[in-house]
C-alpha cells in the first residue's frame, strides 16, 4: 500500500469514527431534541480546541451477533480540549451506537483520560448518555463500571469532576455521577434511577413515570442529587462552561483571579443592606439580595437552588477572586438547619475546602427545625456533619452574623469555636442561647406568673424579652469576648471581606497527622 493510498484510509477510518451509529440513528437522536455525542462536546469546548484519543477502538464481544455490528468508538468519545483556554479532559457517551451501553472497550475509553485528567491535574467532565450496561459483554461490563468507580474515588478531591446527564443514566451507572462534585441534568429529557418503573411495577406495584421518578425537577428538588438544572442542552453546557471558569484545574492550584478596571471597586458601599434587613426580628427576607449587594457585580452561581431552600450555597467572585458563599434563608423555614439543609451546605463546604476557595458565611439562624420527624430522621447525625464540614476546613473562613444566631446553631455555622478565621456581627446581632420569647419563659417564670394574675401579661413579656435582649441577645457581649472580631456597619461589608480575604491570602494551617477523620456518615 503506498504512502497515499495510506492516507486515504486514514481519512476513510476518521469519517467511519465520526457517525457513530449512522445518519438514522441521528436523526432519531435529534428528533428526540438531543444533540450527537460530537456535536455536544462542539457546544461545551472552545471552538476547535477538542483533541480525540482513541476513536478507533471496538468492542470485544463476539457473542450474540455483535461481531458483525464493530463500530469505530465503541458509543463513547473522549480527549481533551480547553474552556476558556484551560486544559480539560472529558468523554461523551454516543446513544447512536447500541443506545450508549458500556462495554468493556467503551470503559477502557473513560478509564484513560481519567487518568490522564488526574495524571496532569485537569477538571474531566463526563456527558452522560447511555442504556446502562452491555448485557452481551456480561461481568466485563459490570467490572468496567467498577474500574470508573474507582477512578472517581481517587480522583476526588484532587480534580473537579462534574457529570452531565443529557439522556438517560440507570442502574449502576448512576454510581459514578454520585461520587462526582456536581451534576448538571436536563428538563425532560435527563433520567437517572438504579432501577427503572416498569421493574418496580414488577416488584412494588408503584406505578411512576420515568420523569416522577428520576426527572431532572425530581433530583433537583426532592433527592437533592442534581446540582444544575437547565431548560435545554445549550443551556446547561453553557452553565458548565460557566462552573469550569470559576473553579481551579486542581488542589493544588489556587482560584481563578480576574483582574481588570471592568470589576467592581472593592471599596464600595453596600447600599442596600440596612434597608434589606426588617426591624423585626422575626420578619423574612431573601438572603440572596443581601449576598448580591457584597459580591462583585451581584452575581452568584447558586448550586443546589430547588433543594434545601433554608439554606443557600453557591460561588461567587470577591474582588475578582472566586469564593464559596453560604447563607441562612430567612424567607423559607426562618432559616433554620434541618437534615437536608446540614447535608446540602456540608457537601458544599468540604468541596470548597478541597479545592482551596475561600468560604463566606451569613448567619441568621434561628436553631434547628424542631419536630419528630427531624429527630427520627438523625438531625443529630446530619447536623453534626456540616459542624465537622467547618471544623475540618483549613481554607480562609470570614462569617458575618446578620441578625440571629441562636443555640448550637451558632456553633455549626462557622463559629469562632470551631476555627474561623474573621467573624463580623451586624449592631442588630441577636447571638445568644436561645430567643427572647422562649428565654423569658424560663429566666423569669414567676414575674409572667405574676403579670397574668394582674392582667398585664403582653406588656410584661414586652418588657422582659427586651431587657433579655439588653443583656444577653446582642453582639456586644460575644465582641467582649473576642468570639466577635468587629462590629461592623452592613454598608462596610464589602469592603471588610476584602480586607479580611486579603489578609488570610497566606493562611497556612495543618491538622494532625492521621489517615482521615470519621465524619459522621
Amino acid at each position: 500500500m503506498t504512502y497515499s493510498q495510506k492516507l486515504q484510509e486514514l481519512e476513510k477510518r476518521k469519517r467511519k469514527a465520526e457517525e457513530g451509529g449512522g445518519p438514522e440513528r441521528l436523526a432519531k437522536q435529534h428528533a428526540a431534541g438531543k444533540r450527537s455525542a460530537r456535536e455536544r462536546l462542539e457546544l461545551l469546548l472552545d471552538p476547535g480546541s477538542f483533541i480525540e484519543l482513541d476513536p478507533f477502538v471496538t468492542h470485544r464481544c463476539t457473542d450474540f451477533g455483535m461481531e458483525s455490528q464493530k463500530i469505530l468508538g465503541d458509543g463513547v468519545v473522549t480527549g481533551y480540549g480547553t474552556i476558556a483556554g484551560r486544559t480539560i479532559f472529558l468523554f461523551s457517551q454516543d446513544f447512536t451506537v447500541f443506545g450508549g451501553s458500556l462495554s468493556g472497550a467503551h470503559a477502557a475509553k473513560i478509564c484513560k483520560v481519567m487518568d490522564m485528567a488526574l495524571k496532569v491535574g485537569a477538571p474531566i467532565i463526563g456527558l452522560n448518555d447511555s442504556g446502562g450496561a452491555r448485557i452481551q459483554e456480561g461481568v466485563e461490563s459490570l467490572g468496567g463500571y467498577a474500574e470508573i468507580f474507582w477512578r472517581n474515588v481517587q480522583c476526588s478531591g484532587v480534580i473537579p469532576q462534574i457529570s452531565v446527564i443529557l439522556g438517560p443514566c440507570a442502574g449502576g451507572a448512576v454510581y459514578s455521577p454520585a461520587i462526582t462534585d456536581y451534576i448538571f441534568m436536563v428538563e425532560d429529557s435527563s433520567y437517572m434511577f438504579v432501577t427503572g418503573p416498569d421493574v418496580i411495577k414488577t416488584v412494588t406495584h408503584e406505578d411512576v413515570s420515568k420523569e416522577a421518578l428520576g426527572g431532572a425537577s425530581t433530583h433537583a428538588e426532592k433527592s437533592g442529587v442534581c446540582h444544575f438544572v437547565h431548560p435545554s442542552e445549550q443551556a446547561c453546557l453553557e452553565a458548565v462552561r460557566k462552573l469550569v471558569e470559576l473553579l481551579p484545574s486542581n488542589n493544588l492550584d489556587q482560584t481563578p483571579l480576574l483582574t481588570g478596571s471592568t470589576l467592581d471597586p472593592a471599596d464600595r458601599d453596600c447600599k442596600a443592606i440596612a434597608q434589606l434587613l426588617p426591624d423585626s426580628p422575626n420578619k423574612p427576607y431573601d438572603i440572596r439580595l443581601l449576598m448580591a449587594d457584597v459580591f462583585d457585580d451581584g452575581n452568584i452561581m447558586e448550586v443546589q437552588s430547588h433543594y434545601a431552600q433554608n439554606i443557600v450555597v453557591g460561588f461567587t467572585r470577591l474582588a475578582g477572586q472566586t469564593v464559596g458563599v453560604v447563607g441562612n434563608q430567612p424567607a423559607h423555614l426562618a432559616g433554620c438547619l434541618d437534615i437536608a439543609a446540614s447535608l446540602k451546605a456540608a457537601r458544599f463546604v468540604r468541596f470548597c475546602d478541597s479545592f482551596n476557595i475561600p468560604l463566606v458565611t451569613f448567619v441568621d439562624v434561628p436553631g434547628f427545625l424542631p419536630g419528630t420527624a427531624q429527630e427520627y430522621g438523625g438531625i443529630i447525625k446530619h447536623g453534626a456533619k456540616l459542624l465537622y464540614a467547618y471544623a475540618e476546613a483549613t481554607v480562609p473562613k470570614l462569617a458575618v452574623i446578620t441578625r440571629k444566631a441562636y443555640g448550637g446553631a451558632y456553633d455549626v455555622m462557622s463559629s469562632k469555636h470551631i476555627r474561623s478565621d474573621f467573624n463580623f456581627a451586624y449592631p442588630t446581632a441577636e447571638i445568644a442561647v436561645m430567643g427572647p420569647e422562649g428565654a423569658i419563659n424560663i429566666l423569669y417564670r414567676q414575674e409572667i406568673q405574676q403579670a397574668e394574675k394582674s392582667g398585664r401579661v403582653h406588656e410584661e413579656r414586652n418588657r422582659l424579652a427586651q431587657l433579655y435582649r439588653d443583656k444577653f441577645a446582642n453582639p456586644y457581649k460575644a465582641a467582649e469576648l473576642g468570639y466577635i472580631d468587629g462590629v461592623i456597619l452592613p454598608e462596610d461589608t464589602r469592603r471588610v471581606l476584602i480586607q479580611s480575604l486579603k489578609v488570610l491570602s497566606g493562611k497556612r494551617e495543618r491538622g494532625p497527622s492521621r489517615k482521615h477523620g470519621n465524619i459522621p456518615l
